[in-house]
C-alpha cells in the first residue's frame, strides 16, 4: 500500500506562531544523538528512560547501527578520523598536566589551545573526546576509543591532583574573576566541553571513569555557586558559558540525581528565554552561538521535565531564526552576532557570514524537535544547511575546517591549521564530521523514516532488517532502497519527499513504477510485507532557481534542487598561506575583486544559467558580459567565489 504522509504529528511551531502563519517554509544536528543518546541508549546497553518526561514521537537509530557507505559524507568521516589519530595524546594533555601540577615535556599546542590562550582545554579535553566517541560509534574505530580512554584515565589523575573535583586546562581564579566581574574569556564555556566530551566517553564507549569525573566536574561547580545570589548569577551569565545548562541536564538523565537538574536551572539566562517564551524575537545586537547551546539545553530540560515553557522557547527559537535569520545556505549570523532586524540580511554579506559552530548546533537543536514532532519539514531546514553550510567546511587534504563560511562575493573558503588553531569550530567540525549519519534514518515501534539521502545502511535488529541505500546522491537525482531481511517483515517505509522536489517525482518497487507519489514536504509511505532484496527506487528530479537575500530581492543566489550553487572566480592573487589561519580566525582583510552584475528577466529568473552538458552539477551564465561557471558551494575549494549576486532587471 502506498499514501502520503503530511505532518500529523504534534507541529514544530507553537500554537501560537502558527496561528500568526508562522509555519516554517522552503523558502528560504543530541546533543549526543539518540533521544539524546546519553538517556536512550548507551554503549553498556539500555539505560533507564524513566528521567524522560516527553518522549520522542520518533527515535533515531543508535549510531552503531548506521554505516555511512561511498559517498562525500563518508570521505569526510574518513578525513576527521585521519586528523584525530594525528593528535599525540601528550599535546593534548599538557597543559591540563601542568595546571594540576604534574609533570608534562610535550610540545604545547598552538591557538586557542596554547598555554596562555584563556579557552585551552576547550578542545583537548572537550571537544576532542566527543568526537573520538562519535567516531567509535560511528566507524567501530577501536584504536580512537582506546586513545580517549587513556585520555580519559590522564585527565582523572589531573583531577585527583586539584583534590575538590575541579578539571580544567587553566587555574581557578579564572572563576573568581568570574564571580567578581573582572575581564575574563569564558571559563564556563570550556568547563562545559570538558563536562560534555566526558559524557560521550560514558555513552558511546561505556567509560564509567568518564562519568565519575564529570560528576565531580559538577561536584564542583555546585559549592562554587552556592552562595552567589540568583541576580548575581545573572550578571554572571552575561558572559558565554557554552551548554553547561545541557551536560548538566545529561547528567542527571544518566544518575538520576536531581541535584543536577536544579543545578542545571542556575545556567537559565533570563533575559534571553523570556521573549522567546512570549514569542518574541528580540535577538538583534546578540552572539549567536553564545545562545543556540543556551536553547538546545532548553529543549532537553522540556524532554526531562515537560514543562511546556521550555518546548516554546525551544520551537519558536527554531522557527524565528529558520524563518527570518538563515543565508541561502541554511547558516546564520554574521562576525558571529545577530546584527540586524528579522527577516533583513540585506546589509549582512561579507568575509565572516556564518560561524560554523552556529550551523552544527542548529542542527542538533533540529533534532531534537523534529524527534518530538516526526515533522519532514524540519528536515528540509536540516538538508539545506547539511549539504550547503557543512558540508565543504572542510579541508580534504589535512582535516582542517572552517571557521567562517564566507558569503560576500569574491572571498575564499580557509580552514585551521593542523596544530596552531583549535578554534570552536575546529572543535564542532571535528565532531560532526563523525556523526553526520545520525540523523539518516529514524523509526517509530513499527516504521522506518528515511530522511536524507546518503549513502548508507542501517541494521534494526529487532526487526531483523538491514536496509540499504544505494545513491549517489546528489549527483544522482534519486536513490535505492534495498531490503536485507532474516525472514518476511511487514512494516511502513517512509520515504521523505523534499521541498525541492516541485517537478514531482517516481517510485518502483521491485521494477513496476507506482501510480502514486507524494507532495514536497511531507512523506511517502510504502506498507507491505518486505522480503530479502526487495528493492524501492526513487527519482526525485532536481530543477534550478534563484532565492533572494532576506531584505534584498536585487541580490539572488542560484540553487539546483537542495544544492547552493557558486560561481567560479579564480584564484588570482590568492597565496597558500591565505587559505589558513592560526590564532585569529578570517581571510586577510582584503577588498575582493568586483563581480559582475547579472542581468536577468522578470519572465525567465533562471534564463541567465544552463547547464553545461557532460558535467554533471555544472552551470555556467549566459548573455552576460562575462561566462561564469557555477558548481555546488560544497565542492568548491582553493579559488574566490559567488553565491549571492547583483542583479539588474533587462525589463521595464
Amino acid at each position: 500500500m502506498v499514501s502520503s504522509r503530511r505532518p500529523t504529528r504534534r507541529q514544530f511551531v507553537s500554537a501560537a506562531a502558527a496561528a500568526a502563519g508562522a509555519a516554517l517554509l522552503p523558502k528560504i544536528t543530541l546533543a549526543s544523538p539518540a533521544q539524546n543518546a546519553i538517556s536512550a541508549t548507551s554503549a553498556k546497553g539500555p539505560s533507564p528512560i524513566t528521567r524522560e518526561k516527553i518522549s520522542w514521537e520518533v527515535q533515531p537509530f543508535p549510531l552503531n547501527q548506521v554505516r555511512l557507505r561511498k559517498g562525500p559524507f563518508q570521505d569526510a568521516l574518513e578525513v576527521d578520523q585521519r586528523y584525530l589519530h594525528l593528535l599525540p595524546s601528550d599535546r593534548l594533555l599538557h597543559t591540563f598536566r601542568v595546571n594540576a601540577g604534574l609533570p608534562s615535556s610535550a610540545q604545547p599546542l598552538g591557538g586557542w589551545e596554547k598555554p596562555d590562550c584563556e579557552l585551552r582545554g576547550h578542545f583537548a579535553g572537550g571537544h576532542y573526546l566527543s568526537a573520538c566517541a562519535l567516531m567509535y560509534a560511528s566507524a567501530g574505530d577501536r584504536d580512537l576509543k582506546d586513545k580517549a580512554d587513556a585520555i580519559v584515565a590522564q585527565l582523572a589523575d589531573c583531577q585527583k591532583a586539584n583534590r575538590n573535583g575541579y578539571l580544567s586546562a587553566f587555574p581557578e581564579e579564572f572563576f573568581d574573576r568570574l564571580r567578581e566581574g573582572r575581564k575574563v574569556w569564558a571559563p564556563f564555556y570550556t568547563y562545559h566541553k570538558i563536562m560534555a566530551g566526558l559524557l560521550d566517553m560514558y555513552a558511546y564507549c561505556g567509560n564509567d571513569q568518564a562519568l565519575a569525573v564529570a560528576e565531580s566536574m559538577a561536584e564542583w561547580v555546585w559549592h562554587w555557586q552556592e552562595s552567589i545570589s540568583d541576580e548575581h548569577m545573572q550578571r554572571i551569565l552575561q558572559n558565554e558559558f557554552g551548554g553547561m545548562n545541557e551536560s548538566l541536564c545529561n547528567l542527571y538523565a544518566l544518575t538520576g540525581k536531581h541535584q543536577y537538574l536544579d543545578l542545571a536551572a542556575r545556567f537559565e539566562k533570563a533575559m534571553f528565554f523570556e521573549p522567546l517564551g512570549q514569542h518574541r524575537d528580540e535577538l538583534k545586537g546578540i552572539h549567536a552561538n553564545t545562545h543556540i547551546p543556551q536553547v538546545i539545553s532548553a529543549a532537553r530540560r522540556y524532554e526531562l521535565t515537560g514543562q511546556e515553557r521550555y518546548r516554546e522557547i525551544a520551537a519558536f527559537f527554531l522557527h524565528t531564526v529558520t524563518k527570518d535569520r538563515i543565508y541561502c545556505t541554511g547558516g546564520t549570523s554574521n562576525s558571529e552576532f545577530w546584527r540586524t532586524r528579522p527577516g533583513d540580511l540585506s546589509t549582512e554579506l561579507g568575509r565572516s557570514t556564518e560561524e560554523c559552530c552556529c550551523g552544527y548546533n542548529m542542527l542538533k537543536l533540529a533534532r531534537h524537535i523534529y524527534g518530538w514532532t516526526g515533522d519532514p519539514r524540519i528536515l528540509d531546514y536540516y538538508e539545506r544547511t547539511l549539504f550547503n553550510s557543512r558540508l565543504g567546511t572542510q579541508n580534504a587534504d589535512d582535516g582542517g575546517m572552517s571557521y567562517f563560511l564566507p558569503l560576500g562575493s569574491g572571498y575564499w573558503k580557509y580552514f585551521n591549521s593542523q596544530f596552531d588553531s583549535f578554534w570552536c569550530c575546529t572543535g564542532t567540525g571535528a565532531e560532526e564530521f563523525a556523526k553526520t549519519a545520525d540523523t539518516i534514518y529514524f523509526h517509530d515501534a513499527g516504521e522506518i523514516f528515511v530522511n536524507l539521502f546518503i549513502a548508507s545502511e542501517v541494521t534494526w535488529p529487532e526487526k531483523g532488517v538491514r536496509l540499504e541505500q544505494q545513491t549517489n546522491f546528489p549527483e544522482e537525482e534519486g536513490t535505492a532502497l534495498v531490503f536485507h531481511a532474516e525472514r518476511p517483515v511487514d512494516m511502513a517505509l517512509n520515504i521523505r519527499i523534499p521541498w525541492w522536489a516541485t517537478n514531482g517525482g517516481t517510485i518502483k518497487v521491485n521494477g513496476p513504477a507506482l501510480p502514486a507519489f507524494s507532495s514536497p514536504g511531507s512523506y511517502l509511505t510504502l506498507t507491505r510485507n518486505w522480503k530479502e532484496g526487495d528493492r524501492v527506487e526513487v527519482r526525485l528530479p532536481m530543477s534550478l532557481r534563484t532565492e533572494a537575500l532576506l531584505g534584498d530581492d536585487t541580490q539572488q543566489a542560484a540553487m539546483y534542487g537542495p544544492l547552493v550553487l557558486a560561481g567560479r572566480l579564480g584564484a588570482e592573487g590568492l597565496k597558500k598561506e591565505m587559505f589558513y589561519a592560526d590564532f585569529s580566525p578570517g581571510p586577510p582583510r582584503t577588498e575582493p575583486p568586483p563581480v559582475p552584475v547579472i542581468k536577468t528577466s522578470p519572465t525567465d529568473p533562471v534564463g541567465w544559467l544552463k547547464p553545461v552538458s557532460g558535467e554533471p552539477l555544472t552551470f555556467q551564465t549566459v548573455g552576460q558580459e562575462k561566462t561564469v561557471s557555477l558548481i555546488p558551494l560544497y565542492r568548491l575549494f582553493g579559488e574566490r567565489y559567488a553565491v549571492y549576486w547583483k542583479t539588474a532587471s533587462t525589463e521595464v
